[in-house]
């Protein structure tokens, strides 16, 4: 039988800006000593004080299973937080309205048996330890560093009266405390996982006050994870992947680039604001992508493979557990849809449609691989890869057409939802010209990357016409 440990879970997050730059920090405390057993915070990107405050919450539950992973049901953590919401919604007296809200709290909630933890509300100020780890975090990622445990100084703010209000201890072993904090470091970084920070950029002044209400949150999309080690020699790809022109083929014409001009360099960057992010996701496997045949907007349409629903399942439970996704736009096509209503189905949102969106029309070429057009259309595939204006046989789209009307959706895109993260779910050329588009790289760069069946990529548009890649061919999910 596990002999009864109790611990308390001081946890906090902040967004300077809300939605701004924001973080979290989580202390789980001996409540006998008032001693901190194991430490927690992490820079997570643009986000609100809502999900901050959540991530600092997960952080603490998990570290606090992690120092005593045998104690099972006989382990009592009293979550003390600042925030009001998080604390009567965790307490089942405030109900969830927000969709974007409830993964969180099910992620939470998942981590030990409800009647394992409760919880209390408590002052600002007697929330230092915490609070100070979240400005740590945020401070971090402000200047490109990662938090580091050993660096911090915010147990030196530890409020002498937190051991009064604590709950009585429970007798038993103390554990090995700092096996147990190194069990927490770990299991906290597997539990980062894909929410590890991404792109970091200037941040604003001090922290904004908590907000009274649900804020819908406003973050990037994950880091990548790292690369798989063995890729494929080809992507399954709706434009299956061409060699490069040779040297002397003819000089490749640029397609249409952004028309602001960009402010460079870092010094005098003026606070534009949260940036509008764009999580691109490609759809799921159909039953044309592991043959690697052509298949854009001129062909059969069809549908979700048995793989690619799976594939879109696993986005979806991605997404839900990062609850950073506000938006969902899709392709008109099938694929695309049914990818887009798995995601919006776990996240409680609407699906737009953008014709902007749409694969490229590969004309004749639709449904046959590359060695069955260099058979047909020898010609026509030769000039094709030598320039962006060029057409697929018989009245397809030019890779410059498709950047225009690629571009055009950006734009609208990035207008309508400026300072919020939207999931794009589309096609191959789509997400690699954006991505091309946000380097300033010429259209051959179309054919030197790769993208995967459901991968993730990620463009963030700022104010001042700035565009910053964060993110490709991210399959960690669904591994």
């Amino acid at each position: 039988m596990s002999v009864a440990r109790q611990v308390v879970v001081e946890a906090d997050g902040g967004s300077r800006g809300n939605p701004g730059p924001a973080g979290y920090g989580a202390v789980v405390i001996d409540p006998a000593t008032g001693e901190p057993l194991a430490e927690a915070a992490e820079y997570i990107g643009v986000a609100t004080n809502n999900v901050a405050e959540y991530r600092g919450l997960i952080a603490g539950l998990t570290a606090a299973k992690a120092l005593f992973p045998d104690a099972g049901d006989a382990l009592r953590v009293h979550v003390r937080m600042d925030s009001k919401l998080v604390v009567e919604q965790m307490s089942g007296r405030w109900k969830i309205k927000h969709p974007d809200m409830k993964p969180l709290a099910a992620r939470a909630a998942a981590i030990l048996p409800p009647s394992s933890v409760t919880y209390e509300w408590i002052p600002r100020a007697q929330n230092k330890h915490a609070d100070r780890l979240a400005n740590e975090a945020m401070d971090a990622g402000r200047d490109g560093r990662t938090w580091e445990a050993s660096a911090s100084t915010a147990a030196l703010d530890t409020p002498s009266a937190r051991t009064a209000s604590a709950p009585p201890p429970v007798q038993g072993p103390p554990g090995d405390q700092a096996a147990g904090a190194a069990r927490a470091r770990a299991a906290l970084a597997a539990a980062r996982g894909a929410a590890a920070p991404e792109g970091l950029f200037p941040m604003p002044g001090a922290q904004e006050p908590e907000p009274p209400v649900e804020a819908a949150p406003v973050t990037g999309a994950a880091a990548p994870a790292p690369e798989p080690s063995a890729a494929p020699a080809a992507e399954p790809s709706e434009a299956p992947v061409a060699p490069a022109p040779e040297p002397s083929a003819t000089p490749v014409a640029s397609a249409p680039e952004p028309t602001a001009t960009p402010q460079t360099g870092w010094g005098s960057a003026p606070d534009l604001g949260a940036p509008a992010t764009l999580v691109l996701l490609r759809h799921g496997e159909t039953a044309l992508t592991p043959q690697k045949r052509f298949s854009g907007s001129g062909g059969t349409d069809p549908e979700l493979s048995a793989t690619g629903r799976d594939q879109a399942e696993r986005a979806a439970a991605h997404f839900a557990a990062l609850g950073t996704v506000q938006e969902i736009v899709s392709s008109p096509l099938r694929r695309c849809r049914e990818t887009a209503a798995a995601v919006a189905a776990r996240l409680g949102l609407d699906v737009h449609v953008d014709e902007g969106l749409r694969e490229t029309d590969f004309g004749a070429w639709e449904g046959l691989t590359f060695g069955e057009v260099r058979e047909r259309h020898g010609d026509d595939l030769t000039a094709w890869l030598a320039s962006p204006d060029a057409a697929p046989t018989g009245g397809g789209e030019s890779f410059a057409e498709v950047a225009g009307r690629v571009a055009a959706a950006r734009d609208r895109i990035v207008a309508r939802y400026a300072g919020r993260t939207v999931l794009l779910v589309t096609h191959v050329t789509p997400i690699k010209t954006l991505v091309r588009l946000a380097l300033g790289a010429p259209p051959e760069a179309l054919f030197r990357m790769e993208l995967s069946a459901a991968s993730i990529s990620v463009v963030a548009y700022y104010g001042d016409g700035n565009a910053s890649v964060r993110l490709l061919n991210d399959t960690s999910h669904l591994r």
